[in-house]
Protein backbone atom coordinates (compact mmCIF):
# COMPACT_ATOMS: atom_id res chain seq x y z
CA UNK A 1 0.00 0.00 0.00
CA UNK A 2 1.66 3.40 -1.24
CA UNK A 3 1.54 7.03 0.10
CA UNK A 4 -0.87 7.88 -2.39
CA UNK A 5 -3.47 5.02 -1.75
CA UNK A 6 -3.61 5.55 2.29
CA UNK A 7 -4.25 9.23 0.89
CA UNK A 8 -7.14 7.98 -0.90
CA UNK A 9 -8.80 5.83 1.67
CA UNK A 10 -8.06 8.48 4.74
CA UNK A 11 -9.93 11.10 1.87
CA UNK A 12 -12.69 8.82 1.55
CA UNK A 13 -12.93 7.90 5.00
CA UNK A 14 -13.13 11.71 5.42
CA UNK A 15 -16.58 11.98 3.13
CA UNK A 16 -17.98 8.85 4.41
CA UNK A 17 -17.51 10.30 7.93
CA UNK A 18 -19.20 13.53 7.15
CA UNK A 19 -23.30 12.73 7.31
CA UNK A 20 -22.36 10.60 10.38
CA UNK A 21 -20.41 13.51 12.42
CA UNK A 22 -23.54 15.97 11.46
CA UNK A 23 -25.89 13.48 12.78
CA UNK A 24 -23.81 12.14 15.89
CA UNK A 25 -23.97 15.98 16.84
CA UNK A 26 -27.42 16.35 16.37
CA UNK A 27 -28.21 13.46 18.25
CA UNK A 28 -25.50 14.96 20.98
CA UNK A 29 -28.11 18.30 21.02
CA UNK A 30 -31.00 16.34 21.74
CA UNK A 31 -30.04 13.66 24.03
CA UNK A 32 -27.97 16.11 26.07
CA UNK A 33 -31.57 18.11 26.70
CA UNK A 34 -32.70 14.90 27.47
CA UNK A 35 -34.41 13.74 24.56
CA UNK A 36 -34.09 10.14 23.36
CA UNK A 37 -33.71 10.54 19.70
CA UNK A 38 -34.09 7.26 18.11
CA UNK A 39 -35.75 9.01 14.61
CA UNK A 40 -32.37 10.42 13.61
CA UNK A 41 -32.21 7.54 11.12
CA UNK A 42 -35.98 8.67 9.67
CA UNK A 43 -34.90 12.52 9.46
CA UNK A 44 -31.75 11.94 7.60
CA UNK A 45 -34.12 9.75 5.12
CA UNK A 46 -36.97 12.64 4.88
CA UNK A 47 -33.64 14.99 4.79
CA UNK A 48 -32.22 13.63 1.61
CA UNK A 49 -35.35 12.41 -0.25
CA UNK A 50 -36.64 16.48 -0.08
CA UNK A 51 -33.47 17.66 -0.74
CA UNK A 52 -33.03 15.71 -4.07
CA UNK A 53 -36.44 15.97 -4.53
CA UNK A 54 -36.07 19.89 -4.64
CA UNK A 55 -32.75 19.52 -6.30
CA UNK A 56 -34.12 17.66 -8.97
CA UNK A 57 -37.20 19.79 -9.81
CA UNK A 58 -35.05 23.75 -9.50
CA UNK A 59 -31.67 22.28 -10.29
CA UNK A 60 -30.13 24.19 -7.01
CA UNK A 61 -28.85 22.17 -4.17
CA UNK A 62 -29.05 25.16 -2.41
CA UNK A 63 -32.84 24.99 -2.70
CA UNK A 64 -32.81 21.23 -1.83
CA UNK A 65 -30.07 22.16 1.38
CA UNK A 66 -33.50 24.63 2.32
CA UNK A 67 -36.02 21.87 1.26
CA UNK A 68 -33.97 18.79 3.29
CA UNK A 69 -33.58 21.14 6.59
CA UNK A 70 -37.17 21.95 6.37
CA UNK A 71 -38.15 18.33 6.05
CA UNK A 72 -35.62 17.59 8.94
CA UNK A 73 -37.30 20.13 11.25
CA UNK A 74 -40.74 18.97 10.11
CA UNK A 75 -40.03 15.40 11.81
CA UNK A 76 -37.83 16.86 14.68
CA UNK A 77 -41.45 19.03 15.72
CA UNK A 78 -43.15 15.88 15.45
CA UNK A 79 -40.91 14.28 17.79
CA UNK A 80 -41.46 16.93 20.09
CA UNK A 81 -44.76 16.97 20.31
CA UNK A 82 -45.38 13.30 21.05
CA UNK A 83 -42.50 13.40 23.76
CA UNK A 84 -41.92 16.51 24.91
CA UNK A 85 -45.94 18.27 24.56
CA UNK A 86 -47.72 14.98 25.24
CA UNK A 87 -45.08 13.22 27.05
CA UNK A 88 -45.05 10.13 24.94
CA UNK A 89 -42.55 7.44 24.92
CA UNK A 90 -39.30 8.79 23.48
CA UNK A 91 -38.14 5.59 21.96
CA UNK A 92 -41.72 4.87 20.22
CA UNK A 93 -41.70 8.32 18.96
CA UNK A 94 -38.45 7.77 17.21
CA UNK A 95 -39.28 4.36 16.12
CA UNK A 96 -42.66 5.52 13.97
CA UNK A 97 -40.49 8.51 12.63
CA UNK A 98 -38.48 6.03 11.03
CA UNK A 99 -41.01 3.89 9.83
CA UNK A 100 -42.72 6.77 8.46
CA UNK A 101 -39.82 8.13 6.73
CA UNK A 102 -39.22 4.62 4.86
CA UNK A 103 -42.91 4.39 4.08
CA UNK A 104 -43.63 8.02 2.70
CA UNK A 105 -40.15 8.97 1.04
CA UNK A 106 -40.70 5.88 -1.42
CA UNK A 107 -44.41 6.41 -1.79
CA UNK A 108 -44.07 10.10 -2.66
CA UNK A 109 -41.31 9.91 -4.78
CA UNK A 110 -43.01 7.44 -6.95
CA UNK A 111 -45.95 9.51 -7.12
CA UNK A 112 -43.67 12.32 -8.31
CA UNK A 113 -41.24 10.85 -10.45
CA UNK A 114 -42.30 7.50 -11.39
CA UNK A 115 -39.02 5.93 -10.88
CA UNK A 116 -39.90 3.23 -8.25
CA UNK A 117 -38.97 5.52 -5.24
CA UNK A 118 -35.99 7.36 -6.50
CA UNK A 119 -35.28 10.53 -7.82
CA UNK A 120 -33.84 11.99 -11.34
CA UNK A 121 -30.19 12.13 -11.05
CA UNK A 122 -28.80 15.18 -10.00
CA UNK A 123 -25.69 16.77 -12.14
CA UNK A 124 -24.04 20.36 -12.27
CA UNK A 125 -26.01 23.36 -10.29
CA UNK A 126 -28.01 20.02 -8.23
CA UNK A 127 -25.09 18.96 -6.59
CA UNK A 128 -22.60 20.42 -4.24
CA UNK A 129 -19.26 21.59 -5.74
CA UNK A 130 -16.04 20.70 -4.33
CA UNK A 131 -13.74 23.81 -2.63
CA UNK A 132 -10.33 23.29 -3.78
CA UNK A 133 -8.29 25.54 -0.93
CA UNK A 134 -5.61 27.83 -2.15
CA UNK A 135 -2.41 27.12 -3.05
CA UNK A 136 -3.57 23.36 -3.25
CA UNK A 137 -2.04 22.97 -6.82
CA UNK A 138 1.21 24.71 -5.90
CA UNK A 139 1.86 22.44 -2.85
CA UNK A 140 0.71 19.01 -4.72
CA UNK A 141 4.72 19.19 -5.98
CA UNK A 142 5.92 19.20 -2.48
CA UNK A 143 7.25 15.82 -0.99
CA UNK A 144 4.51 14.65 1.93
CA UNK A 145 3.16 17.35 2.57
CA UNK A 146 1.91 18.48 -0.53
CA UNK A 147 -0.02 15.63 -1.38
CA UNK A 148 -1.80 15.85 1.74
CA UNK A 149 -3.03 18.89 1.42
CA UNK A 150 -4.03 18.21 -1.80
CA UNK A 151 -5.90 15.11 -1.73
CA UNK A 152 -6.61 14.94 2.14
CA UNK A 153 -7.72 18.81 2.97
CA UNK A 154 -8.66 20.49 -0.12
CA UNK A 155 -11.12 19.35 -2.42
CA UNK A 156 -14.06 18.68 -0.02
CA UNK A 157 -17.42 20.30 -0.09
CA UNK A 158 -18.89 22.99 1.99
CA UNK A 159 -20.58 20.71 3.74
CA UNK A 160 -17.87 18.41 4.81
CA UNK A 161 -15.82 21.90 6.02
CA UNK A 162 -19.17 22.74 8.22
CA UNK A 163 -19.12 19.25 9.73
CA UNK A 164 -15.93 19.06 10.66
CA UNK A 165 -16.34 23.27 12.16
CA UNK A 166 -19.45 22.28 13.66
CA UNK A 167 -17.51 19.97 16.54
CA UNK A 168 -15.59 22.80 18.20
CA UNK A 169 -18.46 25.07 17.57
CA UNK A 170 -20.57 22.28 19.71
CA UNK A 171 -18.31 22.26 22.06
CA UNK A 172 -17.92 25.97 22.60
CA UNK A 173 -22.27 26.38 22.96
CA UNK A 174 -22.33 22.98 25.45
CA UNK A 175 -19.89 24.21 27.53
CA UNK A 176 -18.90 27.58 27.03
CA UNK A 177 -22.43 29.70 26.61
CA UNK A 178 -25.11 30.29 29.13
CA UNK A 179 -27.19 27.94 26.81
CA UNK A 180 -25.31 25.17 26.96
CA UNK A 181 -24.90 25.06 30.92
CA UNK A 182 -28.99 25.13 30.77
CA UNK A 183 -29.28 22.85 28.20
CA UNK A 184 -26.90 20.01 29.69
CA UNK A 185 -28.97 21.06 32.97
CA UNK A 186 -31.80 20.05 31.70
CA UNK A 187 -30.46 16.61 30.90
CA UNK A 188 -29.22 16.03 34.21
CA UNK A 189 -31.94 17.56 36.33
CA UNK A 190 -34.86 19.40 34.73
CA UNK A 191 -36.76 20.27 37.99
CA UNK A 192 -34.14 22.23 39.45
CA UNK A 193 -33.84 24.19 35.86
CA UNK A 194 -37.66 24.79 36.23
CA UNK A 195 -37.37 25.98 40.11
CA UNK A 196 -35.11 28.87 38.35
CA UNK A 197 -37.70 30.12 36.25
CA UNK A 198 -36.57 28.25 33.10
CA UNK A 199 -38.46 26.83 30.19
CA UNK A 200 -37.54 23.11 30.24
CA UNK A 201 -40.16 22.58 27.39
CA UNK A 202 -38.29 25.43 25.40
CA UNK A 203 -34.88 24.34 25.54
CA UNK A 204 -35.55 20.79 24.92
CA UNK A 205 -37.51 22.45 21.59
CA UNK A 206 -34.58 23.93 20.81
CA UNK A 207 -32.08 21.06 21.16
CA UNK A 208 -34.58 19.45 18.58
CA UNK A 209 -34.21 22.24 16.22
CA UNK A 210 -30.91 22.32 16.36
CA UNK A 211 -31.18 18.76 15.67
CA UNK A 212 -33.48 19.07 13.28
CA UNK A 213 -30.93 21.44 11.36
CA UNK A 214 -28.03 19.24 11.64
CA UNK A 215 -29.89 16.29 10.12
CA UNK A 216 -31.15 18.09 7.76
CA UNK A 217 -27.76 19.29 6.70
CA UNK A 218 -26.57 15.34 6.50
CA UNK A 219 -29.66 14.39 4.71
CA UNK A 220 -28.59 16.47 1.77
CA UNK A 221 -24.81 15.95 1.88
CA UNK A 222 -25.89 12.40 1.31
CA UNK A 223 -28.29 13.23 -1.46
CA UNK A 224 -25.73 15.42 -3.13
CA UNK A 225 -23.13 12.34 -2.62
CA UNK A 226 -25.06 9.34 -4.61
CA UNK A 227 -26.65 12.54 -7.17
CA UNK A 228 -30.17 11.95 -6.13
CA UNK A 229 -32.14 9.72 -4.01
CA UNK A 230 -32.79 6.11 -3.69
CA UNK A 231 -34.30 3.42 -1.46
CA UNK A 232 -33.43 3.51 2.05
CA UNK A 233 -30.44 5.03 1.17
CA UNK A 234 -29.14 6.31 4.77
CA UNK A 235 -28.76 2.67 5.31
CA UNK A 236 -28.65 2.60 9.03
CA UNK A 237 -26.96 5.43 8.95
CA UNK A 238 -28.71 6.91 12.13
CA UNK A 239 -28.40 4.27 14.09
CA UNK A 240 -24.52 4.01 13.18
CA UNK A 241 -24.63 8.11 14.72
CA UNK A 242 -26.03 6.85 17.43
CA UNK A 243 -23.80 4.32 18.49
CA UNK A 244 -20.74 7.01 17.77
CA UNK A 245 -22.74 8.93 20.34
CA UNK A 246 -22.35 5.96 23.00
CA UNK A 247 -19.08 5.48 22.06
CA UNK A 248 -18.26 9.42 22.77
CA UNK A 249 -19.73 9.30 25.86
CA UNK A 250 -21.67 12.63 24.58
CA UNK A 251 -19.14 14.80 24.16
CA UNK A 252 -18.36 16.95 20.70
CA UNK A 253 -14.59 15.64 20.37
CA UNK A 254 -15.17 12.57 21.05
CA UNK A 255 -17.68 11.96 18.58
CA UNK A 256 -15.57 13.35 15.81
CA UNK A 257 -13.02 10.64 16.53
CA UNK A 258 -15.69 7.79 16.99
CA UNK A 259 -17.23 8.86 13.75
CA UNK A 260 -14.30 9.39 11.87
CA UNK A 261 -13.28 5.41 12.93
CA UNK A 262 -16.63 4.12 11.38
CA UNK A 263 -16.05 6.15 8.21
CA UNK A 264 -12.37 4.58 7.51
CA UNK A 265 -13.77 1.10 7.86
CA UNK A 266 -16.03 1.99 5.74
CA UNK A 267 -13.37 3.30 3.04
CA UNK A 268 -11.51 0.18 3.76
CA UNK A 269 -14.46 -2.13 3.00
CA UNK A 270 -15.57 0.56 -0.06
CA UNK A 271 -11.60 0.26 -1.47
CA UNK A 272 -10.88 -3.56 -0.76
CA UNK A 273 -14.02 -5.44 -1.38
CA UNK A 274 -12.04 -9.07 -0.53
CA UNK A 275 -8.91 -9.52 1.01
CA UNK A 276 -6.85 -12.85 0.91
CA UNK A 277 -5.04 -13.84 3.95
CA UNK A 278 -2.76 -16.79 2.63
CA UNK A 279 -4.89 -19.44 1.42
CA UNK A 280 -8.37 -18.14 2.88
CA UNK A 281 -10.20 -14.59 1.24
CA UNK A 282 -12.15 -12.41 3.70
CA UNK A 283 -15.70 -12.22 1.89
CA UNK A 284 -16.72 -8.82 0.75
CA UNK A 285 -20.06 -8.94 2.40
CA UNK A 286 -17.78 -9.31 5.47
CA UNK A 287 -16.03 -6.09 4.13
CA UNK A 288 -19.14 -4.11 3.73
CA UNK A 289 -20.63 -4.95 7.27
CA UNK A 290 -17.53 -4.04 9.37
CA UNK A 291 -18.88 -0.99 10.14
CA UNK A 292 -22.20 -2.39 11.36
CA UNK A 293 -20.51 -5.11 13.11
CA UNK A 294 -18.58 -2.53 14.97
CA UNK A 295 -21.34 -1.06 16.07
CA UNK A 296 -22.83 -3.86 17.48
CA UNK A 297 -19.38 -4.71 19.38
CA UNK A 298 -19.38 -0.79 20.72
CA UNK A 299 -22.69 -1.35 22.07
CA UNK A 300 -22.03 -4.29 23.36
CA UNK A 301 -18.98 -3.45 25.37
CA UNK A 302 -18.99 0.29 25.83
CA UNK A 303 -23.22 0.98 26.58
CA UNK A 304 -22.54 0.02 30.24
CA UNK A 305 -19.56 2.14 30.79
CA UNK A 306 -20.87 4.90 29.01
CA UNK A 307 -23.49 7.03 31.37
CA UNK A 308 -25.99 9.05 29.54
CA UNK A 309 -27.94 12.12 31.24
CA UNK A 310 -29.78 11.48 34.14
CA UNK A 311 -33.02 12.67 33.08
CA UNK A 312 -32.46 11.12 29.50
CA UNK A 313 -35.58 9.89 27.83
CA UNK A 314 -37.87 11.00 30.93
CA UNK A 315 -40.58 12.81 30.12
CA UNK A 316 -41.03 15.96 32.59
CA UNK A 317 -44.19 16.94 34.03
CA UNK A 318 -44.20 20.70 35.57
CA UNK A 319 -45.69 20.89 39.19
CA UNK A 320 -48.43 23.46 40.04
Amino acid sequence: MDYLTILQILDSALRLATPLLLTCLAGLFSERAGVVDIGLEGKLLAAAFLAGAAAAVTGSIWIGLLAGVLGSLAFSMLHGLASITFQGDQLISGVALNFLAAGLTVVIGQSWFKLGGRTPSLSGDGRFSEWNLPFSDAMAKIPVVGPAYDELISGHTALTYLAFLAVPLSWWVLYRSRFGLRLRAVGENPGAVDTAGISVVRLRYSALVIAGVLCGLAGTYLASLAAGFVKDMSAGRGYIALAALIFAKWRPWYALWATLLFGLLEAIGNRYQSIALGDFVIPVQFMQALPYILTVIILAGFVGKAIPPRASGQSYVKER
